[in-house]
C-alpha cells in the first residue's frame, strides 16, 4: 500500500503526524512525505519535514492531506488547488483531516460527496464549497473513495477506521492498542459537536 501524505506550510502537526503513526503500524505499507514542490515544510508548531516534490511518488494508492492555517491561503491559489485535484483524481483513497476537507472541496474533488471538517472552522469549510453535503455531526464521514475527518485528532480515528475498512478491525484495534490510544470506532459519534 502507497500511502503519500501531504504537507504544506502552516500545517497542523497532530493532523498528520497521528494518522502516520497509525500507518507506520501496517506491514508493507510505503509511506511517502510529500509537497507540491518539495523540500523543507514548516508546520504551525514549527517542527519541519523533508518532502518529496508530489511529482516524484506514483499517483496512486492513499492520499492523506492534513489541515491547519495553511488551508486558509491555499484555497485562494488556483495552482495549487489544480494539482490537488489532479492528485485526488488518481489516488486510489483520499483522506483529509479537519480543514483538509476544506481544500479539497475548493479544488471540486469532493463535488457531490458527503463530507465534514473542525468544528470549529465547520462553517469556513462549508463556504469552500456549495457543492458539498457537509456533515456536522461525525467523527469521520466515507463516501466512496474519500474519508473526511473532524478536527485534529479525529484523523487517528478516521485512520484507525480506515484499516478497520481495508484490512479488519481486529488488526485497527491491535494498532490502537500498540500505540495506547483509545480508538472512538463510531465514527458517527461526535462530541465535539455542538
Amino acid at each position: 500500500m502507497d500511502i503519500n501524505f501531504l504537507f504544506f506550510e502552516n500545517y497542523e502537526t497532530l493532523d498528520i503526524f497521528g494518522p502516520i503513526e497509525v500507518f507506520s503500524n501496517i506491514e508493507g505499507a510505503k509511506l511517502s512525505y510529500i509537497s507540491m514542490q518539495g523540500g523543507p515544510v514548516k508546520s504551525r508548531q514549527g517542527h519541519e519535514i523533508l518532502t518529496k516534490p508530489a511529482s516524484s511518488v506514483a499517483p496512486k494508492g492513499v492520499l492523506v492531506i492534513p489541515g491547519g492555517m495553511g488551508t486558509r491561503t491555499l484555497v485562494h491559489d488556483e495552482t495549487f488547488l489544480a494539482a490537488l485535484k489532479e492528485l485526488s483524481d488518481h489516488a486510489e483513497f483520499v483522506l483529509t483531516i479537519c480543514t483538509g476537507s476544506g481544500l479539497l472541496a475548493k479544488a471540486g474533488a469532493l463535488n457531490r460527496h458527503s463530507a465534514t471538517s473542525n468544528k470549529k472552522a465547520f462553517e469556513w469549510a462549508k463556504s469552500t464549497s456549495d457543492q458539498v453535503n457537509w456533515v456536522k455531526k461525525a467523527r469521520w464521514v466515507v463516501d466512496g473513495k474519500f474519508y473526511t475527518s473532524s478536527g485534529v485528532s479525529a484523523g487517528i480515528d478516521m485512520a484507525l477506521g480506515f484499516v478497520s475498512d481495508q484490512i479488519g478491525e481486529t488488526r485497527a484495534r491491535e494498532i490502537a492498542r500498540n500505540i495506547e490510544y483509545l480508538w472512538n470506532s463510531d465514527k458517527e459519534e461526535d462530541a465535539f459537536c455542538l
